[in-house]
């Protein structure tokens, strides 16, 4: 695939250089910090598990952003939850946590000389679990060696009083904490036809108590969900940015066989985000968010062949060529 590129003519020394992820953790530690993605049997979402819905959002597919998930025994049938009484697989999870956290850990140390770690518990909701499991994995999480802190993805609804406490508790011994909560939009119309089953009308006062309690808040928001144009995508943005953030993760969407989504595109019912509007998107979000908001994430996409669409997300390559460039021509270097 080939994309026309816009011309350079920026002068970098006149150049705002984007507060990346890496940029961020290099300033807070002084060296390269890598985070570990961690994918572990049992865990699931409410809009999963029947809770709330099934089916979870209508283009989950967590294999295609987890390859841990491929490799997991799929025999093992218990699904966590917060009712959850006993964990039968705890001594599991703590096993595959360490397996998956010295794969990764080794390999970057070996390759890329990283030397310091933090744990992103990556798939499904990672609080949507019995407390006692989740003080268990993130405490072995946090005495791995050379690991820094913990990176948590979840939802707004997923959240407990005490889990903060907990979570603040290891603020207060000097770890980096991280909730990476999945907003995706503020459209209620949105999030009821991508099946999210929840709302965002507590987002903005948990945002505000979780960072009260010394944890730092990343808002991940999708571009391209259906029905959705420019103006309301900007609008999601700027609203999270009210609420006030430490991070955010940007996400185009896009269609991987076996879902929901991939059913709409099928019957000509969704539309996937062209490139030049999402690098349009991209360029128009970086003029309102402010620079001291640390950027996780600007690209996204699925290099294997159950990708359908959009087929530029096959490489991330050529996502970032392209979005540097776009970059560059506004003063901001990636």
């Amino acid at each position: 695939m080939t994309i026309q590129n816009p011309s350079i003519n920026k002068d970098s020394t006149q150049m705002r250089t984007l507060r990346t992820i890496g940029r961020y953790f290099k300033e807070r530690f002084g060296t390269r910090v890598r985070k570990i993605p961690i994918s572990l049997q049992g865990f699931t979402c409410p809009n999963i598990d029947g809770s709330k819905a099934r089916g979870g959002c209508i283009y989950c597919c967590n294999e295609s952003f987890s390859p841990s998930l491929k490799t997991l025994d799929s025999t093992i049938k218990t699904k966590m939850n917060f009712t959850l009484k006993n964990n039968p697989i705890l001594s599991t999870q703590l096993t595959q946590l360490e397996q998956q956290f010295y794969w990764h850990a080794n390999f970057h140390k070996e390759k890329f000389d990283v030397q310091k770690y933090m744990i992103y518990f990556q798939s499904y909701t990672n609080t949507y679990a019995p407390f006692d499991t989740l003080k268990a994995l993130y405490d072995k999480a946090l005495s791995l060696p050379n690991v820094v802190g913990l990176s948590i993805g979840t939802r707004t609804d997923c959240i407990e009083s005490k889990l903060l406490d907990l979570l603040s508790s290891y603020t207060e011994r000097g770890f980096e904490i991280w909730l990476e909560y999945g907003v995706q939009s503020v459209f209620d119309q949105t999030l009821e036809l991508i099946n999210r089953a929840e709302d965002m009308q507590n987002a903005p006062a948990l945002f505000k108590t979780t960072r009260e309690k010394g944890i730092k808040v990343c808002a991940h928001l999708i571009y391209g969900l259906p029905n959705e144009n420019q103006e309301m995508m900007l609008h999601s943005l700027q609203s999270v940015l009210s609420w006030g953030v430490d991070g955010l993760k940007l996400h185009p969407l896009y269609v991987i066989e076996n879902t929901h989504l991939a059913k709409m595109y099928k019957k000509g019912e969704y539309t996937p985000i062209s490139l030049q509007d999402y690098g349009n998107l991209i360029v128009e979000s970086l003029k309102i968010i402010p620079p001291e908001i640390v950027i996780q994430r600007i690209s996204s996409g699925a290099h294997e062949p159950s990708l359908l669409a959009p087929k530029w997300c096959f490489d991330k390559n050529i996502q970032m060529r392209y979005l540097r460039d776009l970059l560059r021509e506004i003063g901001i270097l990636y």
